[in-house]
């Protein structure tokens, strides 16, 4: 895959995604849907979980293992896994299927997409990314029934 085409699709997953979320939170508030709290509280709480989990494993990057440059533009220096953009997608993605089946369905297969990229795009080892979707499902559904 061409490097321009990976950036471009990264970009085209993670940007609209993350501007959805909070249009979701808003229709929700608007519609005084009782689900908003659980929207809400499950991504929040986990990101901030999973991104301390990440701080304390400090695992290096594939770029920092085998010294080539990432196609993806990244220069960070560990804090490889678990994937946290791929955490976070299927997070939303779980939430939302809660919430809409349809699109919580979609973003799932916009999130294995991204842990594709994420993983050619050389800043992820695949086990990164299959630990964040893992990791992000999880968090969803149990924001939902806990």
């Amino acid at each position: 895959m061409n490097k321009k085409i990976i950036n471009f699709l990264n970009r085209l997953i993670t940007v609209p995604i993350y501007c959805l979320y909070p249009l979701v939170l808003i229709f929700l508030i608007y519609t005084h849907d009782e689900r908003f709290w659980r929207a809400l509280l499950a991504p929040a709480i986990s990101f901030v979980l999973v991104s301390a989990l990440r701080n304390y494993i400090n695992a290096p990057r594939p770029y920092e293992v085998s010294g080539v440059k990432p196609i993806i533009a990244k220069d960070t220096k560990g804090k490889s896994f678990p994937s946290r953009h791929v955490f976070s997608i299927f997070v939303i993605a779980t939430t939302l299927y809660f919430i809409f089946k349809p699109l919580g369905i979609f973003l799932m297969v916009a999130g294995v997409l991204l842990a594709i990229l994420r993983v050619i795009g050389g800043v992820h080892f695949p086990r990164d990314v299959i630990a964040g979707a893992f990791i992000g499902i999880l968090s969803g559904v149990l924001g939902f029934y806990l």
